[in-house]
């Protein structure tokens, strides 16, 4: 899709939001279950969709929110919930509505105690944290759409396990929502705020104090400190922003938060490509502004609005493709943490750059290749039989010091930290480190991903493609050696296709919400390379679901 003539510009009045209207619409817009695009509907992350659109209303989240205790309830789930949210618009209201219902139901809630908002990292931190130390089994919810526009809306669910839903769970819990959607809400409880921000059952925590706190032990701190690391944090106006400074003060840090505002319309942001305000920290449009900053500081870093991914810039290289670094945090980390398992893993998603197939076959470790999602890191990152998982798409996570789980979700303000020590201990900043990969080691990868059009019925056939569907045996000049439509790292379905070759590979998936399905590429062999596996691809492609 062609890029849009403003990306990268400052936003203008008429880009911003109209934040009355999206909250109003919020409580007086009413789902009509038998409408698709109207129904609970659990992504990768949650339920995201606009209150504009009927997709993310009040009904939705009181629904959902005693699914969500209908489940806590079958499971035996009697510990308290850790209830966090982000700085969009329809958050705040969400947050409420949900608190209303869980106080309801007598669960114990704990939400923060000065009411920052709270970063999915620091969640998913709390709920681990308690199943550690103490009686109950606690889980979690963040009320957040993650990067999407600030007219959206977002509600994930953690269970016991830190990390984001399973399949199972969601399917579950988004089938019971709808269930009472078409009751019209008969059998969901409900408070007042009043009574709900009153109720025994509702507990303050220190979200931000128990992970600050706690950063020692999952990155080295003292040696960013010692070394002076010059940093400037960019919230871009999401949950993170108390956090970078309460780091800075808390470890006596050189950060700078460059931009410390908070503002549901995101005012200050710089359009993404397609023009539309995303607080997309892995898009070079989206972070120009600190882009245009990167010699004020040794390094910068951005994260989304839940800070569960993240962006590195350096002065020489600009803002890193998210892949890059992915292969640079993993060959230090498991060169740097001696606490770790010797037999602990790199776990990555199959759209991810095989420049991390190459650095984990240099370490001598084993690579677990798994579906897009990063649910499927978190048994891993629980039992420590993976020291890190990472996503293309900026989010990752990693084990602490001593090999422990650290987080079973993103966390942005981590990889930040890495990248800084990282430059603390090598006197190397991240970009030069991935030069360093290109030129005396691996060769440099062309990787990209385009958008092909495609029809619902054949977005369901490629989601339900078996390998033996693809007859070619050679893609752009090489001979094919793997043709795959489940992960090789724990055998599950891929909703798509992945053809590989000595030299390359691309991915083929359906998009969640447009009619096309997106094509991931990568070449060993250059720019034009490249161009022909895309194109191969789309024909190979065509070929299959017709």
């Amino acid at each position: 899709m062609p890029t849009d003539p403003r990306a990268g510009q400052p936003a203008r009045p008429a880009d911003l939001i109209d934040v009355a209207a999206v909250v109003t619409a919020y409580y007086t817009e009413h789902p009509d279950p038998a409408v698709p695009s109207q129904r609970v509907s659990f992504g990768t992350s949650g339920h995201r969709g606009a209150s504009l659109n009927t997709a993310f209303n009040e009904d939705h989240i009181a629904a959902t929110s005693q699914a969500i205790v209908d489940y806590r309830t079958g499971k035996g789930i009697s510990g308290p919930l850790f209830l966090g949210k982000d700085t969009h618009a329809l958050s705040e209201p969400a947050f409420w509505t949900a608190l209303e219902v869980f106080a309801a139901n007598k669960v114990t809630v704990a939400i923060d105690a000065a009411g920052r908002y709270t970063p999915t990292p620091a969640v998913s931190h709390a709920i681990l944290r308690h199943n550690r130390e103490s009686s109950g089994i606690a889980d979690g919810v963040v009320v957040t759409p993650s990067h999407n526009p600030p007219t959206d809306g977002g509600f994930k669910y953690n269970p016991p396990n830190g990390g984001p839903a399973g399949s199972a769970i969601t399917d579950w819990i988004g089938k019971r929502a709808n269930e009472y959607l078409a009751a019209g809400l008969e059998g969901v409880r409900r408070v007042t705020t009043a009574r709900a921000r009153t109720a025994s059952t509702t507990h303050s925590y220190d979200f931000m104090g128990s992970y600050v706190d706690d950063l020692p032990s999952v990155v080295n701190i003292d040696a960013i400190r010692r070394a002076g690391v010059r940093i400037g944090a960019d919230p871009l106006g999401g949950a993170s922003v108390d956090y970078w400074a309460a780091i800075a003060e808390t470890h006596h840090l050189e950060l700078t938060v460059v931009n410390p505002l908070v503002d549901p319309t995101w005012r200050f942001m710089t359009l993404d490509w397609d023009g539309k305000i995303r607080m997309d920290c892995s898009s070079a449009y989206a972070m120009a502004s600190l882009i245009s900053r990167r010699s004020d500081f040794d390094l910068a870093t951005g994260n989304d609005a839940d800070a569960d991914r993240h962006g590195i810039v350096t002065p020489a290289a600009g803002l890193l493709n998210p892949n890059h670094y992915l292969a640079v945090a993993i060959d230090y980390l498991f060169r740097n943490r001696s606490g770790w398992p010797s037999s602990a893993a790199v776990g990555k998603t199959l759209v991810s750059s095989s420049m991390i197939d190459r650095v984990a076959a240099e370490l001598g470790r084993d690579l677990i290749e798994v579906p897009v999602g990063f649910k499927w890191f978190v048994p891993g990152l629980s039992d420590a039989s993976v020291g890190f998982g990472g996503e293309e798409s900026a989010g990752a996570s990693f084990l602490r010091m001593d090999g422990s789980v650290w987080t079973t979700d993103k966390d942005g303000i981590l990889l930040d930290l890495l990248a800084a020590e990282i430059l603390a201990t090598t006197q190397s900043d991240p970009g030069e480190h991935y030069r360093q990969l290109t030129t005396e080691k691996f060769g440099a990868p062309s990787y990209a991903r385009i958008d092909a059009p495609a029809t619902p019925d054949q977005k369901v056939a490629l989601a339900q493609l078996s390998a033996d569907q693809v007859t070619a045996t050679e893609l752009a000049g090489d001979k094919i050696t793997a043709t795959l439509t489940r992960a090789p790292g724990n055998d599950e379905p891929i909703g798509g296709l992945k053809v590989v070759t000595a030299s390359g590979w691309f991915a083929a998936r359906p998009s969640g919400t447009e009619d096309v399905y997106k094509i991931y590429a990568e070449s060993f062999r250059g720019d034009d390379h490249l161009a022909a596996l895309q194109s191969e691809a789309r024909a190979l492609v065509t070929s299959v679901l017709s």
